[in-house]
């Protein structure tokens, strides 16, 4: 897996195939700190389902936590949004960060394999 330019000119892991072996080997490399997560959710939703409709769902979330993790820039600036908005006793101002931080993630979460 290759590393790349991303957003600012950091240089980030390329997102893999979009396939869970491929994903799990991602996270494993480069955001290990999730793989326990990955890991559990994987054998409590999919390992054992005899129905594979869940796959999808399973790999969105997945990705869309991979996809900022691997940009520990953009990783905390969405979690700073989110802890800030915790702090925050005026709604519309909470509400204002908690959007920024949701725009991170979905445009993080846009990203294809490659990029």
């Amino acid at each position: 897996m290759s590393i790349a330019p991303f957003g600012s000119g950091t240089a980030v892991p390329l997102m893999p195939e979009r396939t869970p072996k491929a994903l799990r080997a991602a996270i494993a490399q480069h955001a290990p700190q999730l793989l326990v997560d990955f890991d559990r959710h994987w054998r409590r939703d999919i390992a054992d389902a005899y129905d594979l409709a869940p796959v999808p769902a399973f790999m969105a979330r997945w990705w869309s936590e991979y996809a900022l993790a691997r940009d520990p820039r953009l990783e905390a600036k969405a979690h700073a949004l989110e802890d800030e908005a915790a702090q925050e006793p005026d709604y519309a101002r909470a509400k204002t960060l908690i959007e920024e931080a949701g725009r991170i993630r979905r445009t993080a979460a846009k990203a294809e394999p490659g990029q």
